[in-house]
């Protein structure tokens, strides 16, 4: 709404939470949309609940800018003196820890600072500097899931999956350092190190197993963030090494879909002119509508784990990824199963006419003199039953 507007909010923000504080709390603005409030001489600290979630009450009705309404959230974070510290700058990164603590869940909501924030703070510090090296020390490796066609068996796909092994702590999860690698923005280094990664794989792979082999590489949400986000050079390396795109598919959430007005589809466009396919992640835990699937052009859906680990005969999860296959093959689109471990769950897809299916039932993530042993012993199989790969 233009900066005028943005100033006539603070301006409300702060009038509405002075309403919330007595005369006698000091309320500053530090800058941003970030304000503080001093509680004083507070009788017990169950006396703070009340004017926090006062605050975001209040901050959660309409404000009039002009002739538009605006709604916005507060998230806050709230730290006791002296019980917590007793210098204003350990108070202010203790109300910043909680308020980050806040926001992680979900927003609109308030935070007590904890010595575990404070913990995992100090965790997440170390993290990022050892992260920040871990490219030059060569400590990522990828690990392949491989991806069955549930007609034939023949396994011509797999899933790369990025390994930390850190020097100190082992093998960390992704679910712990990839938040810490997008917020930083080492994201993109380290995305661009998996493409390479994986497209140097992918050749070696074509030549001695299957000529249409295919590595699926996921994409953060924050590589598409910003403007850095032309991947041109992708191209290039996959022309290099003498590839066509079809030999990489990008995954991406399906929550990226709520972003194709914002630009999403020009940003996928470089892919696809280049003949990278492009798949749906986790499809059916999102808050997507089925109307983007049309906007963009999608090869794959990949119907998450969650519905596929429920899977038996008459169940509502069968109902729903048979619906999920159904729509996809009408747009065009194939469709991964995630998740199967039971010769069961296998079986109901390849009833419902599933193309592919991923999980522990085939083989749980290998590195990649494991993953070639895997392969070779597919294609013997195949081979015996008079298949080929």
């Amino acid at each position: 709404m233009g900066h005028q507007k943005g100033d006539e909010l603070l301006v409300q923000v702060a009038e509405r939470i002075q309403c919330c504080v007595r005369a006698s709390d000091t309320l500053a603005r530090l800058g941003g949309d970030e304000f503080t409030v001093i509680l004083r001489e507070l009788s017990n600290t169950g006396d703070i609940a009340p004017v926090t979630q006062g605050l975001i009450t209040r901050l959660g009705e309409y404000f009039q800018l002009g002739k538009d309404r605006a709604y916005i959230s507060a998230s806050i974070g709230v730290t006791v003196y002296p019980e917590d510290g007793t210098s204003s700058d350990i108070l202010l990164q203790n109300a910043y820890q909680a308020m980050y603590a806040a926001k992680q869940s979900g927003r609109n909501g308030f935070r007590f600072f904890t010595a575990a924030m404070q913990e995992t703070a100090q965790l997440r510090t170390r993290l990022l500097n050892d992260l920040r090296q871990a490219l030059q020390r060569s400590e990522f490796q990828l690990y392949y899931q491989p991806i069955v066609c549930l007609s034939t068996g023949i396994i011509h796909k797999a899933e790369a999956l990025l390994r930390w092994k850190h020097p100190e702590y082992g093998f960390i999860s992704p679910s712990v350092f990839i938040s810490v690698a997008e917020d930083s923005g080492l994201i993109h280094d380290i995305g661009d190190w998996v493409f390479k990664e994986a497209a140097q794989q992918v050749k070696q792979w074509r030549e001695r197993y299957h000529r249409d082999f295919q590595v699926s590489v996921n994409k953060s949400p924050a590589q598409f963030s910003g403007g850095k986000v032309a991947h041109r050079h992708w191209s290039d390396h996959l022309e290099m090494l003498g590839l066509p795109g079809q030999s990489i598919v990008i995954e991406i959430t399906e929550g990226l879909l709520l972003n194709v007005d914002g630009g999403l589809k020009d940003k996928l466009l470089p892919f696809k002119n280049s003949g990278v396919q492009v798949a749906i992640d986790d499809f059916g835990t999102g808050y997507s509508s089925l109307a983007y699937l049309n906007k963009l052009d999608i090869d794959f859906l990949k119907i998450d784990q969650s519905f596929t680990r429920n899977l038996s005969p008459g169940s509502t999860d069968s109902a729903l990824c048979e619906a999920i296959v159904v729509m996809a093959h009408k747009l065009g689109q194939l469709v991964i199963a995630e998740g199967v471990e039971t010769e069961e769950q296998r079986a109901l897809l390849v009833q419902m006419g599933c193309d592919y299916g991923q999980g522990y039932l085939f083989s749980k993530p290998l590195p990649v003199r494991e993953l070639e042993v895997f392969l070779a012993a597919n294609q013997s199989a195949l081979a015996s039953d008079g298949l080929t790969a």
